[in-house]
């Protein structure tokens, strides 16, 4: 396609992701008459909504996504469409693993109130107390973040540092998003446990809730199975862009092989000495840590909505579980982002809607994976959209107003 050509493609695919997001009032509307039992509207998309998502998917540009949704505190519903790879066409399926991008973070930020349960780790007390990261900057602010600041987002660290690492703003003066923070956080939880992330994560989350197609690694059937990001437009590609995640798991399966230590099991220490040896001449950068508690997860949406439904009001949760008072603290405002109807919790963006308090994170890695989830923990209801492309926003936007009948803000900023 020529340049001209290009440019007019692009053109077409955003004004089709406008439409996207602004059309569909109808249709929600409509769907909202159908009940539950209980005489709430279900969020499980309609048949005529179902029908529909194939076009729209083609007006955003996406090949393949993945729905799943949780109703009463439960899953109840999940669907495929499109494909992993439209050069290859294999097709999407319920079990096919999407990068869940910065959707990782309310999952880490779960396991991080495990630990605060079980009074491994304090909220409230400077990580420095904990372990210093090793690219820390001279900048006394950083003797003052705590783990309640990163899972707020506000530790006035950047999103991702180059060399050294410093604050831009006091910790807890504001809200600054911050996936550096993260792995800083997940390097002291690795400090605490003695285990890498992968590793703590399936013992502490996967395994207990049963979410058996999630993993921070890289391995051959990970590769098979996980979906191929596309840029925009896909049409008549001959060349998929760039795969960064698949690229570098690549790079560092053969450490893997002859450590006899699988990456999920990796420490940051462990990832660190790989990528050096991988590539001696360049410094590892945080922001591309495979095993990366800030984007690193792969998952699927089914799974997803499993983990969502750990969010839901209910009278009684198993051992294994984050207590009530725990959950709570991830779903209460604390910083703002846009007045007051849009702030942040403990790990998840929270937005006053007028169906209620709406928890909810959205994810992009490399511009080429989007992903969104949004929860309704009062009603136990949730909805999870994963894409393979960078207009996946869009498309995931529009299911969800669909499907929910209800006019986020976010979708509108």
């Amino acid at each position: 396609m020529g340049t001209s050509e290009t440019m007019l493609g692009r053109r077409a695919l955003l004004a089709g992701s406008s439409i996207l997001i602004a059309g569909g009032s109808a249709s929600a509307r409509a769907f909202a008459g159908i009940r539950c039992p209980d005489g709430n509207p279900a969020w499980i998309p309609s048949e005529e909504l179902v029908r529909d998502i194939p076009r729209l998917m083609r007006i955003a540009g996406v090949p393949g996504a993945a729905i799943a949704v949780v109703d009463r505190g439960k899953l109840v519903w999940n669907r495929a469409f499109g494909v992993k790879n439209i050069l290859s066409h294999d097709p999407v399926r319920e079990e096919t693993l999407f990068e869940a991008a910065s959707m990782t973070k309310p999952v880490f930020a779960y396991v991080v109130m495990r630990l605060v349960d079980e009074k491994r780790l304090d909220l409230d007390k400077p990580l420095v107390s904990y372990r210093r990261p090793p690219n820390a900057g001279n900048d006394p602010n950083l003797d003052l973040i705590t783990a309640r600041h990163v899972l707020e987002h506000s530790t006035g660290l950047p999103n991702w540092a180059s060399e050294p690492l410093v604050t831009g703003r006091a910790p807890g003066s504001g809200y600054t998003y911050s996936g550096e923070a993260f792995i800083w956080l997940q390097l002291v939880v690795e400090t605490i446990t003695g285990m890498g992330l992968g590793s703590l994560m399936q013992a502490k989350l996967f395994g207990p809730a049963g979410m058996s197609h999630s993993s921070f690694g890289w391995d051959e059937e990970i590769a098979r199975s996980a979906v191929f990001g596309h840029s925009e437009p896909p049409e008549g590609e001959t060349k998929l862009p760039a795969q960064p995640t698949r690229e570098l798991g690549n790079r560092l399966l053969p450490f893997a092989l002859r450590w006899r230590k699988p990456i999920a099991d990796w420490t940051y220490e462990d990832s660190i000495a790989a990528m050096r040896e991988a590539h001696p001449d360049t410094t590892p950068s945080t922001h591309d840590l495979l095993v990366n508690s800030a984007g690193g997860l792969l998952t699927t949406a089914s799974d997803y909505a499993r983990f969502m439904t750990l969010m839901m009001d209910r009278p009684a949760r198993a051992a294994w579980e984050i207590s009530d008072a725990a959950r709570q603290a991830m779903l209460t405002p604390r910083i703002e982002i846009r007045g007051r109807d849009i702030s942040r919790g403990l790990g998840w963006e929270l937005e006053q809607s007028p169906e209620g308090l709406l928890f909810q994170h959205s994810g992009s890695n490399y511009g080429i994976f989007k992903t969104l989830g949004v929860g309704d923990a009062r009603n136990g209801r949730a909805i999870v959209v994963f894409t393979n492309a960078a207009n996946g926003n869009a498309l995931a936007a529009r299911i969800v107003r669909e499907a929910t009948g209800i006019d986020r803000l976010k979708s509108l900023i």
